[in-house]
């Protein structure tokens, strides 16, 4: 049982050139705005037609240009949950879900998978409320309901929660995956927000300018990034311009230094990563990735403090950030300013 897309679309800033396979759980599309997420789920739900192409769902052609196949959406079974809630403003709540049970002819059938969705979702006192009679979150409910209520083999979510608050959002992020845990769907989850994506999704697809740039295991993905756009769009905050030294240390261009990773060095890498958590206070600047720093600024978060270091004998302005919680922060002795760059923590990045 799996989704495969290899499709491409010319675009007015760039070309969709998208292809991928999935063979269940929870795949996240993690990018940018802009960059082609939203345009590849039109694609598959057939919303949008792409230039040419492939798209197949469990051994079924969905599309395909050079066959001339190109199913109508409502033959896709596939569930596709916008941004915003869409719900049919003069319809309640109940007659919302119920559109989605449109194939099922038995008026008991009905009532009973009605039934069965609202208590899943907890709208249960809602049923006959209109769209504007609901928060935000029980509107999502709603559509999330109508979402399933067709049974499609493949859901996708186009950043469902990015209009609702923190709180909210953490509420239904717990529901959702839940739900489809239990119905053991496929899933496509769109989304900017790295930590959504990480709690939520058990595959990564790293979206940059159009194409796939990297695709994995969450575990892979965050813990080591090997492209800029997969470590910029992971968290990283300090990024580097980078050259290999032929002995194999790496200039990190930006705070002229010379660091050694631990991680297979790529001859193509351009860039050099470091994880703002990582960086250690050392007692001299005599082992191996260590040096004596400056503080810019220092700033205060509220997980912690930020410091803003740079090399003190480089020439170059480059500032690295250093992350740490208070306890850490007041235990740091500013009169001996040297740090050290654990080796396993640098990443080696290509373009």
């Amino acid at each position: 049982m799996s989704l495969y897309v290899d499709i491409r679309k010319s675009l007015r800033d760039f070309e969709l050139n998208i292809r991928f396979q999935s063979n269940g759980g929870i795949l996240a599309l993690l990018g940018a705005s802009g960059c082609g997420k939203s345009m590849t789920l039109k694609c598959i739900a057939g919303i949008e037609k792409p230039d040419e192409g492939v798209i197949a769902l469990d051994g079924v052609t969905l599309f395909d240009s050079e066959r001339k196949i190109n199913l109508p959406p409502q033959k896709r079974k596939t569930g596709y949950l916008f941004q915003s809630a869409a719900l049919f403003p003069n319809m309640t709540a109940a007659q919302n879900v119920l559109c989605g049970l449109h194939r099922i002819k038995s008026a008991s059938e009905k009532r009973r998978r009605l039934s069965e969705l609202v208590s899943m979702f907890r709208l249960e006192g809602l049923e006959n409320r209109y769209p504007h009679e609901l928060s935000g979150g029980q509107q999502q409910r709603a559509a999330l309901a109508r979402t399933l209520a067709s049974e499609p083999e493949l859901i996708m979510l186009d950043e469902p929660f990015s209009a609702l608050d923190s709180h909210l959002k953490w509420q239904l992020e717990q529901e959702l995956c839940a739900v489809l845990k239990k119905l053991k769907k496929k899933a496509i989850y769109v989304s900017h927000d790295r930590h959504e994506v990480y709690r939520l999704c058990d595959k990564i697809a790293i979206v940059s300018g159009g194409s796939i740039d990297s695709m994995g295991s969450r575990e892979l993905i965050f813990g080591s990034p090997r492209t800029y756009a997969s470590c910029i769009l992971t968290g990283c905050k300090n990024i580097s311009r980078a050259e290999i030294n032929p002995e194999g240390s790496i200039a990190a261009l930006n705070w002229g230094m010379s660091l050694y990773s631990a991680k297979p060095s790529g001859k193509n890498a351009a860039f050099v990563g470091i994880d703002a958590k990582k960086i250690k206070a050392c007692g001299t600047p005599d082992s191996l990735n260590s040096f004596e720093y400056e503080v810019i600024e220092k700033i205060d978060d509220i997980s912690g403090v930020i410091l803003l270091i740079k090399n003190k004998n480089a020439s170059s302005s480059g500032t690295i950030r250093w992350e740490m919680g208070r306890e850490k922060f007041e235990k740091l002795d500013l009169s001996r300013p040297f740090a050290f760059i654990p080796p396993e923590s640098v990443m080696l990045l290509s373009e």
